[in-house]
């Protein structure tokens, strides 16, 4: 691969920021700068009023992501002073705590730290050639990078079969536990994942990262869900978002949102 080609590809298509990882020869697996722009990317896209959804892929028909990448890891690799914030950031999408919405599409297999990376994404289109799975047992390791999140998606002895044997699933199956929300045939998955962000884009930004938060955190602790909409709720109702909504239903029009 040319020196000049970028290890993460962005492109803006609409409200859509496309964010592919590019390292093929490396089963698209994390080093520290790859890990640093990701973050970066992240802090850019939650920044930027013009961007509403984010859809992650990677390059190839091989892996979606390898995670981490352990030859780089073995050598030594380590972040720079200027690269642990984003290495910050890339820890809270991991935990689903980013506001904008991410869509993954799942162009080939995703285990280990391609699976966590998955969980990360609110979404997911996937590949009908993919598969998933949390290997890292079988290596003498446990899924540290949110995998042990797992039963909080799926059903707890599912995710215990997955997390203790470290064997692989197929497309169908991942779809069956509800990991997946969309198989497709492999060439058209990034198209499939775009569609569905245009979707998600379309609605309001503030309304889409209230809902983003309230719903994910209603998983793990449902308490802390209802007080947390009772801060939202007052400063939604009062938007010019919902005056806009209401405005463009009345008028039989598509609303134009200024996220605020």
């Amino acid at each position: 691969m040319p020196d000049t080609e970028p290890t993460l590809v962005r492109e803006q298509r609409g409200a859509v920021l496309v964010l592919r990882l590019n390292r093929p020869e490396a089963r698209n697996a994390f080093d520290m700068a790859l890990l640093s722009q990701f973050g970066d990317a992240i802090v850019e896209a939650e920044d930027d009023p013009g961007i509403r959804a984010v859809v992650l892929t990677g390059t190839g028909d091989r892996a979606f992501c390898a995670g981490m990448d352990l030859a780089a890891f073995a050598s030594g690799d380590k972040p720079t002073e200027a690269q642990k914030a984003g290495l910050r950031v890339f820890g809270r999408f991991t935990q689903g705590d980013v506001s904008v919405p991410i869509v993954a599409a799942i162009n080939a297999t995703a285990v280990a730290g391609g699976f966590e990376l998955m969980m990360g994404c609110d979404v997911v289109v996937a590949s009908s050639e993919a598969r998933f799975g949390l290997p890292e047992v079988k290596r003498g390791l446990f899924a540290a990078g949110g995998g042990i999140m797992l039963a909080t998606r799926i059903p707890q002895a599912t995710a215990l079969e997955l997390a203790l044997t470290g064997d692989y699933i197929d497309a169908e199956r991942a779809q069956a536990l509800g990991l997946v929300n969309q198989v497709v045939a492999p060439a058209d998955v990034l198209d499939a994942a775009i569609a569905l962000a245009e979707r998600i884009a379309r609605n309001g930004p503030l309304a889409l990262q209230a809902t983003k938060e309230l719903v994910r955190l209603a998983v793990t602790d449902a308490a802390a869900a209802l007080a947390k909409q009772g801060e939202w709720q007052p400063r939604i109702w009062a938007s010019d978002d919902a005056k806009e909504g209401a405005t463009a239903f009345v008028e039989k029009r598509e609303p134009v949102w200024k996220g605020r």
